[in-house]
């Protein structure tokens, strides 16, 4: 849980950030960002019982982009209602799995909207994939507080599950031998370093001002789509999922093609 960032965007309420807070410390997440918060006393909220200290150490970001910058996964919340969906979407159970395998490797955001209008499209530009909580279909939306014990709940249960112990008494080898135990140990540390290492938020973004001021000048795009083309361009960027060194040589090719344009 040391990996995954909860970030809040465009809060109104105090006392429902407290309750986000309250519960991040439940289940072990102890990193808060807030991004516009609507009340300048977040930061007070007396519903954050426990979790004083890590409501006092959150930050505060004045763009979803920055709030983001240093992740490798960035999952939205919805609770889809009657918005047309343009990202996977998947269950709460199904979605826990796969941040808990990227939270191995790298750090993930969960993204909770205001209470009053959710997540924007724009915010959502940003996802990878949303996650929805299964909730009846006559009263799909929950309060921010409830929806964020829920999520952190479910991360921090598939987390309990691979911290059991063996059934083995104390010193117990089973099956294997001393031999056998270091062999195991070293194919454990040949796997970790074979881990895939996806590229953070600010790498991509990058790609994506390269790639959109190349499509500006080449005459791809109009003044006045610009802004839709953004956000298509941003959502495409996040489906492909890079690794680290992918995003770097992409980044290269088209700081290239961009210096040719400029030159012509």
């Amino acid at each position: 849980m040391k990996n995954l960032c909860v970030v809040l965007v465009g809060t109104r309420n105090p006392l429902n950030v407290g309750a986000v807070a309250r519960a991040m410390s439940n289940f072990g997440a102890m990193e808060l960002r807030a991004v516009r918060p609507y009340e300048k006393a977040w930061r007070e909220a007396k519903s954050a019982v426990g979790a004083g200290e890590l409501l006092a150490r959150a930050k505060e970001f004045a763009d979803l982009a920055a709030a983001v910058a240093d992740c490798s996964l960035v999952v939205g919340t919805t609770a889809v209602g009657n918005r047309e969906m343009k990202h996977p979407l998947r269950g709460l159970e199904d979605g826990a799995r796969l941040i808990g395998k990227r939270m191995a490797t790298g750090r993930v955001a969960v993204l909770f909207g205001s209470e009053k209008w959710g997540l924007s499209n724009e915010d959502l530009s940003y996802c990878h994939w949303l996650m929805r909580i299964p909730t009846r279909v006559e009263h799909r939306s929950m309060n921010l507080g409830q929806a964020a014990a829920v999520v952190m709940y479910e991360l921090g249960r598939g987390g309990s599950k691979g911290s059991k112990g063996s059934k083995g008494g104390k010193g117990d080898k089973g099956d294997k031998g001393e031999e056998g135990l270091v062999g195991s140990v070293r194919l454990k540390a040949n796997a970790s370093a074979r881990r895939q290492e996806f590229a953070e938020m600010e790498a991509v973004e990058r790609i994506g001002e390269a790639l959109l001021e190349a499509l500006r000048k080449s005459g791809y795009i109009a003044a006045r789509g610009e802004a839709t083309a953004e956000e298509k361009l941003r959502r495409m960027l996040r489906r492909f999922s890079m690794e680290a060194a992918d995003a770097e040589v992409l980044l290269g090719m088209v700081r290239k093609i961009l210096w040719k344009l400029e030159r012509e």
